[in-house]
């Protein structure tokens, strides 16, 4: 007889690509996750997954179940959220996937309170730098800043995020502040390895504006684009949520060209055909109370 939980722990193995990572998803132990596949495999009668010591890939069998189990496993999943707002609570596992230096800096005071509130609800949240994929990573949404080109996704805006070029007072007294485009061609740039070093893109009276400086750092963490900033390795553009503290103390600079760089969101995403659940809108329009408009981070 096949079980619920067999189903969904096999349909989060296949997305996850092991049993360790499917187990820390599940917030279940390895032996547990082990077990309830090899009993989901005895009562189909066939071996769903290819076991290796490196990896683990998906049998024909497997491949030719997973997507019935997918939405399956969606589908009960569906409906105990829907149960659960018929009785007027939230409930149930919440996937997130979250930037390492946002998430530190300011998911914690917004989030805790939500938690303490929803008690039912079983948030695991990931903080990672690397573009993830919600829908083929499991994740029920996963928070960003900067813009989205991705059509598989619904993006809702959390907050307005404006970045500023920084950099530290000593390096300014050293090179130069620059005080246009021109000028800033040329210095040493810190850049975020996700973005690359044709990140530095303006707007003003005549138009788009690209700089391209010379990479003294690249690094997918924003804490340490600011901490290379105050060590005086060159210019970064940074946002106001990491940078805000360090430039009212004086710490950095504003490096001011004369142009305003591009636009940017803080903004939650779920994958596009998935409903979103009622915890989902409710942690979005909680983030959005506690993050305040304007964010109490450009103040």
């Amino acid at each position: 007889m096949l079980k619920l939980d067999g189903i969904a722990t096999f349909v989060a193995i296949a997305e996850a690509g092991s049993l360790s990572e499917a187990a820390r998803r599940l917030r279940l132990s390895k032996s547990v996750v082990s077990d309830r596949l090899a009993e989901l495999e005895h009562s189909l009668g066939a071996t769903l997954l290819h076991r290796s010591a490196r990896r683990l890939t998906l049998t024909e069998d497997g491949a030719a179940f997973l997507e019935r189990a997918t939405r399956i496993a969606r589908e009960v999943e569906e409906a105990a959220a829907d149960m659960a707002e018929r009785r007027g609570t939230l409930a149930g596992p919440l996937l997130i996937s979250a930037p390492v230096t946002f998430g530190r800096m300011h998911l914690g005071p917004a989030i805790y309170p939500f938690l303490a509130r929803h008690p039912e609800i079983a948030l695991t949240l990931d903080l990672d730098d690397r573009r993830v994929e919600a829908g083929a990573d499991s994740y029920d949404a996963v928070l960003r800043h900067g813009s989205i080109a991705d059509s598989r996704l619904v993006a809702w805006t959390l907050a307005p995020s404006r970045r500023v070029l920084v950099a530290a007072p000593d390096y300014l007294a050293r090179r130069g502040s620059p005080a246009s485009a021109a000028a800033l061609d040329g210095h040493d740039g810190i850049f975020y390895t996700n973005r690359g070093s044709g990140d530095w893109r303006f707007h003003g009276p005549e138009g788009a504006v690209s700089v391209r400086g010379r990479p003294s750092l690249r690094v997918n963490n924003g804490d340490m684009m600011r901490d290379a900033a105050l060590a005086g390795l060159g210019i970064a553009l940074l946002p106001l949520f990491i940078a805000g503290a360090d430039i009212r103390s004086g710490r950095l600079g504003i490096v001011d060209i004369g142009l305003q760089p591009e636009v940017e969101a803080i903004y939650l995403a779920h994958p596009e055909g998935r409903r979103p659940s009622a915890k989902l809108r409710a942690f979005a329009d909680c983030l959005r109370q506690a993050f305040g408009a304007p964010p109490y981070w450009e103040a």
